[in-house]
């Protein structure tokens, strides 16, 4: 069996030169594809590729919940990953999503605590505000 090639070292800023239709880089979990061939072909439209071309799009990858056969195809367009100083730590909890360089993670479960909240608190009065116009 043949040993794999190492990947090609890249820098963010490598990749942040390559952001537009006729050059579109993405980093995904410190990977970097070009998508640039895939713009036309992409499920969700080339815009959604073309506003993460140039940065870091694992979160927005990651979000959309893509499938096993997306993520097998992602791997065709890979070219290299980002150099090791410069690579992040990724969390893929969806519920406390961050990286290395991100706030601390009580902070967003805090927030997140306090957002369910908000809906039933809301609901609550507005039914309260309806029995009190037609009721009183």
């Amino acid at each position: 069996m043949a040993d794999q090639c190492p990947l090609k070292q890249m820098t963010t800023q490598e990749v942040a030169e390559h952001n537009t239709n006729k050059s579109a880089w993405i980093i995904i979990g410190n990977k970097v594809f070009d998508v640039t061939k895939f713009l036309d072909e992409h499920p969700g439209g080339c815009e959604v590729l073309l506003e993460q071309a140039g940065q870091d799009g694992t979160e927005a990858f990651e979000d959309v919940g893509h499938s096993t056969d997306a993520r097998q195809m992602r791997d065709e367009y890979l070219i290299g990953e980002i150099v090791e100083s410069e690579r992040k730590q990724y969390s893929y909890d969806k519920k406390s999503w961050a990286t290395a360089s991100s706030g601390s993670s009580s902070s967003r479960q805090d927030r997140s605590a306090i957002e369910s909240l908000i809906y039933p608190a809301l609901i609550v009065a507005v039914i309260a505000f309806v029995y009190y116009l037609f009721i009183a």
